[in-house]
Parts: structure tokens; C-alpha cells; sequence
């Protein structure tokens, strides 16, 4: 996740009180909530009696007399800080109740969203609807067990499936946003964008295949994974020949679906999730890409001089580390103008990749969606983590004190999708980029710009020195 506080408001109390600084958090470049500086302190002073102070980072000091302008931009960098640090420096702290309950609550106040049941539309990777009532204050695994019981989908397979925000497009396609957080309310995340193309919709949160099996085992489960598939065809997300595409049309007109998805699991950017097109400086500065995330891999689409299309596959086992920059240009107002950086950010994920054996070189994308690759780079690693240790992703449903599983009495199954389409005939066959490594000389990432927000440089436990093969 990527916290920050671009900007400042000035606003008056309640019933005409006096007036306060409001330091707008954002998490992925949108606005999550608006809290006031005693209220970060509070929540500071709440970790620190529950972790001690030892595990904590610094968080600003109190003033006697109110701000100047300069103060108040500088207690906004330290409040930015601190929040990024908190969230990533002990995995205890980002990952408390503590934290992520004052996130959740001051996300609803800021929207101004009382707490009430409502009905809720989550979709499904085929476009088919699911209507769960739920409470607008519900967090994100609220939403997800409700959505599973809808679905009569088992407890221990939740666990393999996420919540993603994402952006419908004119093609029916998706743009994803994020993943769904248990710091926020999927309810007022949703609805506070205010607009229409703005879904939840359920997926598969996990890259290697062979956690398939796993799902597969329940009908539920291979409707999910089988509904996902065909959609990621449609839309050209999994890259298919003629030839495949008639076997696989076959196997769905034989309602074979476990055997359709065997097949599906061979072919290249199976389970994988797909980006805007967006710019690139590989192999060559402001080259226009389509960037998609799976396999423990980021692969880089694109087209060359002479109308070519060429696709380069960076393993995250090459990384040594990543990071995303998102720069602010300042408006002439000076730096608490009302607008300061809204619409105006400017996202970079650049990765240090290992070439060869003893060359590594910097790879930046600029892209709005730059903090969802980030955390698609950081979910890989740590299933490679996972894995490496001899764990299981499988997870059992958390419980709370108190809380309970509302299952509806009415279950829905998962529809079949219409039969695939004939493939485009258009698309051209993909050409490994492999001689194009070593024509890139080595560069550094540049600095930010004169206003900009950088998190910290994510380490890579996954990073392999490795040696000369092709990528």
C-alpha cells in the first residue's frame, strides 16, 4: 500500500468552532480519509500503549502557538512519514486492529456515511451480479464472507479469492484500481468515487496455478475459476492461437470445464492481470507498453519500429528492489492551495533488474496504475516466500469475538459464460524480447521532482543472482 498526504485544508469546527488543518490521507493516490492532527496522535498514542514506544517511529511534536504556512507544510511531510512508516516498518503494527479500525472509521467520517444496511452489487469476472446485504461500516472481509455464503462457496477456499476496486470500461473490460484493504469500508470506497464505472468485483488473489487443484475440488470454486478464465480470453488478456482456440471452444461446448482449464493453464498470461496501456523507458525512452503481472513476472508488451509486436518478461526473481514515485508539480497559490495535486499526480514503479550476471539496471513505467503493480510484485514475492518455506497459501477464515457468518437462505450459483468468440484475427504472435536486453546502457532513477512523494525502496527477499540465460 502506498500512503500519503499531498495535501492540507483549512476548515472550520463543528457548529461554527474554530478553525483546524486537515491533513488529507490518500492510499494509492486516492483520497481515503481527512483527520485532524489530534487524531493522528491519538492513534499514535494508542500503538504506542499497546507495541511501546520502542517499535514506533517518530511522530511530531505538539505546538504551543498555531502554525505558519512553512510549519504547516512541514508537519504534513513528518504526518506522511509516519504513516508510511508505521504501515511498513513492523508488519505488526500495519497489519493491527488498532490501525486499521482508526483508518476505517475516520474513512467513513470523512464521507459523512452513517452506518445502515444496504444491498451491495459485487461482480463476478463474467460480468454476472451479486446482491449481498451487508452494513455500510462492514470492512472488506465482512463484504467477502458475504459474498462467499451468497455463493455457497466454502469457508477454507475464501481465502483464495480477493475483493478488487476497479474501473469498468467501454468494452465491458476491467481496469483495476486496487485490492480492497481491511482498513477501508468496500461500501463507502465504492460509492465515494461517485461514479457508475466504479465496481467491486471478486477474483482469484493468488499467481501460481497450482493452487487451481485446491479450488477446483468444489463446484463453486471451478465455476469461479472457469467463469475468470473465459473472461480473461474475451478480452485478450490470456494470448491464444487459432488452434487453441478451437480445442478450448470444443471442451465448452462439452461443458468440460476442469479439462478446459488444464488447457488454459498452459497457455502464456494464464492467471494473469492486465494494465492500461501506459509508457515505458525499455527498451528505449517513452515507449508505449501494455504492462500484465503473473507467474512470478512482469511482462512488458510492445511494438517496435517496423509495426512488430515484441513482449520482454522481467522475473521478480531478478529485482533486487522497487519503488514508486509519485510526483506533484506545485501550483502558483503556494503549497496548501485547495487543489495542490489533485488530478496533477504523476505515478513511476522503477525496478533495479538484474541483466546479467554482473549488470543491473533501473526499468521505470509510468502509469496511473503504478501502486497496483507495486503490490502485484510484492503479493508474487511473498508467495514465492511462501512457497520457498514450505507454507501453504491456503487459509482458514479468521474469526472476531462476537462476530458471526450471515448466510443467506436463497443461494446463487455461478452462471456459465456464452461460448468464446472466434479469435481476432488481427493479433499478431508474440517475439521474446531477448536481444534487446544488452542494447540498453545502465542508468540510475532520477530524482523526483521539486514536490514529490517517493516511498521507501521495497528489498526483494526473493531476489536470485543468477546468470546469463534469456529472460
Amino acid at each position: 500500500m502506498h500512503f500519503s498526504i499531498p495535501e492540507t485544508e483549512s476548515r472550520s469546527g463543528d457548529s461554527g468552532g474554530s478553525a483546524y488543518v486537515a491533513y488529507n490521507i490518500h492510499v494509492n493516490g486516492v483520497l481515503h480519509c481527512r483527520v485532524r492532527y489530534s487524531q493522528l496522535l491519538g492513534l499514535h498514542e494508542q500503538l504506542r500503549k499497546e507495541y511501546g514506544a520502542n517499535v514506533l517511529p517518530a511522530f511530531p511534536p505538539k505546538k504551543l502557538f498555531s502554525l505558519t504556512p512553512a510549519e504547516v507544510e512541514q508537519r504534513r511531510e513528518q504526518l506522511e512519514k509516519y504513516m508510511q512508516a508505521v504501515f511498513r516498518q513492523d508488519p505488526l503494527l500495519g497489519s493491527s486492529e488498532t490501525f486499521n479500525s482508526f483508518l476505517r472509521r475516520a474513512q467513513q467520517e470523512t464521507q459523512q456515511v452513517p452506518t445502515e444496511e444496504v444491498s451491495l452489487e459485487v461482480l463476478l469476472s463474467n460480468g454476472q451480479k451479486v446482491l449481498v446485504n451487508v452494513l455500510t461500516s462492514d470492512q472488506t472481509e465482512d463484504v467477502l464472507e458475504a459474498v462467499a455464503a451468497k455463493l455457497d462457496l466454502p469457508d477454507d477456499l475464501i481465502g483464495y479469492f480477493s475483493l478488487f476496486l476497479v474501473r469498468e470500461k467501454e468494452d465491458g473490460a476491467f481496469s483495476f484500481v486496487r485490492k480492497l484493504q481491511e482498513f477501508e469500508l468496500p461500501y463507502v470506497s465504492v460509492t465515494s468515487l461517485r461514479s457508475q464505472e466504479y465496481k467491486i468485483v471478486l477474483r482469484k488473489s493468488y499467481w501460481d496455478s497450482a493452487y487451481d487443484d485446491d479450488v477446483m475440488e468444489h463446484r463453486v470454486g471451478l465455476n469461479l475459476l472457469y467463469a475468470q478464465t473465459v473472461s480473461d480470453i474475451e478480452h485478450g488478456w490470456i494470448l491464444v492461437t487459432k488452434e487453441q482456440h478451437r480445442q478450448l471452444k470444443s471442451l465448452q461446448e462439452k461443458v468440460s470445464k476442469k479439462e478446459f482449464l488444464r488447457l488454459a493453464q498452459t497457455l502464456r498470461h494464464y492467471g494473469y492481470l492486465r494494465f492500461d496501456a501506459c509508457v515505458a523507458d525499455f527498451p528505449e525512452k517513452d515507449c508505449p507498453v501494455v504492462v500484465s503481472a503473473g507467474n512470478s513476472e512482469l511482462s512488458l508488451q510492445l511494438r517496435l519500429p517496423g509495426q512488430q509486436l515484441r513482449e520482454g518478461s522481467f522475473r521478480v526473481t531478478r529485482m533486487r528492489c522497487w519503488r514508486v514515485t509519485s510526483s506533484v508539480p506545485l501550483p502558483s497559490g503556494g503549497t496548501n492551495s485547495p487543489s495542490r495535486g489533485r488530478g496533477e499526480v504523476r505515478l513511476e514503479l522503477a525496478f533495479e533488474y538484474l541483466m546479467s550476471k554482473d549488470r543491473l539496471q533501473w526499468v521505470t513505467i509510468t502509469s496511473p496504475q503504478a501502486i497496483m503493480m507495486s503490490i502485484c510484485l510484492q503479493s508474487m514475492v511473498d508467495e514465492l516466500m511462501v512457497k520457498k518455506s514450505g507454507g501453504s497459501i491456503r487459509k482458514m477464515l479468521r474469526r472476531r469475538v462476537g462476530g458471526t457468518l450471515r448466510r443467506s437462505d436463497s443461494q446463487q450459483a455461478v452462471k456459465s459464460p456464452p461460448l468464446l468468440e472466434s479469435p481476432d484475427a488481427s493479433r499478431e504472435a508474440m517475439v521474446k524480447l531477448s536481444s534487446k536486453l544488452s542494447a540498453v546502457s545502465l542508468r540510475g532513477i532520477g530524482s523526483p521532482s521539486t514536490d514529490a512523494s517517493a516511498s521507501a525502496v521495497h528489498g526483494n527477499f526473493a531476489f536470485e543472482g543468477i546468470g546469463d540465460e534469456d529472460l
